[in-house]
């Protein structure tokens, strides 16, 4: 149980850092879309601006590694969606036996998300893959991300499943404070 412990302790430390980092991330995307409608208007204004090609899909590219990277935080802090019609009603250990049970299916789907992505990642590696759009950015690095937010949230719901077996066993359930 102490290696469960440190395994929740570890994971639950590491996506809330790099939540709260992501978080901010809010800010990147707004001077993206700001830029965008800046550029875009500014040649009617009489500024020597020509529109920016690339704005909307980094601004789609920020989009993406804000939601992947602070998905595993918002996990984390109990932010998720949960249909509560009788959850709410339950006692803490069946909560705990419910939710170790569908947790095993998010870790299927994620492993199996990993697992496309990791092979999508090695494809465009492998082939320089670019965008189709008149921008054409490289790919990889979207989807080195997407990988690493995968990885995260595929930790994240394994610490979360440590955290029902330790409900379940009546023990304590670490509290990372940061």
């Amino acid at each position: 149980m102490n290696a469960l412990r440190a395994y929740v302790t570890a994971v639950d430390r590491m996506n809330r850092r790099i939540g709260r980092i992501v978080m901010y991330g809010i800010f990147a995307m707004m001077g993206i879309l700001l830029w965008s409608s800046f550029s875009k208007v500014g040649s009617d204004l009489g500024f020597d601006i020509n529109p920016s090609l690339w704005t909307l899909e980094m601004a789609q590219f920020a989009m993406v590694a804000y939601y992947i990277l602070g998905g595993p935080y918002s996990i984390q802090m109990g932010s998720n969606v949960r249909m509560d019609l009788l959850y709410g009603e339950w006692s803490d250990r069946r909560k705990a036996w419910t939710d170790a049970f569908s947790v095993l299916f998010l870790v299927f789907y994620l492993g199996v998300l990993l697992y496309g992505g990791y092979d999508s990642l090695h494809y465009s590696l492998q082939y320089g893959e670019r965008s189709p759009t008149a921008w054409r950015p490289v790919l990889w690095p979207i989807k080195v991300i997407m990988c690493l937010g995968i990885l995260l949230m595929l930790l994240q719901a394994l610490s979360e499943l440590a955290k029902d077996i330790l409900r379940i066993r009546g023990e304590d359930i670490p509290r990372e404070v940061i």
